[in-house]
């Protein structure tokens, strides 16, 4: 991200995902004035979430949990949201597997309880291995989106 980027377009953005019952898309899956040169490939490769290993090492992360939010996204988290909470939080985890881009708020909610009520070292060892199948996805469904947004913007100067 750039240096002092304006967050409040990220703000509004999680806001209506919170309030809405559209899938959890990445605000740059549709341009985002705030990354970096070379920042739409880290974040669509996972390469960004690379340094979260330090918060591992340190222990203020796991390699499997819930994915940490912002601040300002937890403020306008329900009272029965935040159960999501009630374990450390991972670098991948059952949402991220389980459809991560095509859930909705509220799915991964329930999918982030769902794996504080069941966690266990077969469960995490589980998620564990359907991380590279769900990123190497998840990376396709990326360059096949921006393939399909370069041909749009064609045929609309045309």
């Amino acid at each position: 991200m750039k240096v002092n980027a304006d967050n409040r377009v990220h703000k509004e953005y999680l806001r209506g995902l919170i309030n809405s019952d559209v899938p959890m898309t990445k605000m740059d899956a549709r341009g985002d004035s705030r990354l970096i040169s070379m920042g739409a490939f880290l974040r669509s490769t996972g390469l960004d979430e690379l340094p979260q290993l330090i918060n591992i090492l340190r222990g203020e992360m796991s390699i499997v949990g819930p994915r940490p939010c912002i601040p300002y996204e937890s403020d306008n988290y329900l009272p029965w949201q935040k159960e999501r909470f009630e374990t450390l939080p991972g670098l991948t985890g059952l949402w991220q597997v389980s459809g991560k881009n095509k859930t909705t708020f509220n799915e991964m909610v329930n999918l982030d309880i769902a794996y504080v009520r069941n966690k266990s070292l077969w469960l995490d060892i589980q998620i564990i291995l359907k991380t590279v199948p769900a990123l190497i996805s998840q990376v396709r469904e990326t360059q096949a989106s921006r393939r399909t947004q370069s041909a749009d913007k064609v045929v609309l100067s045309a």
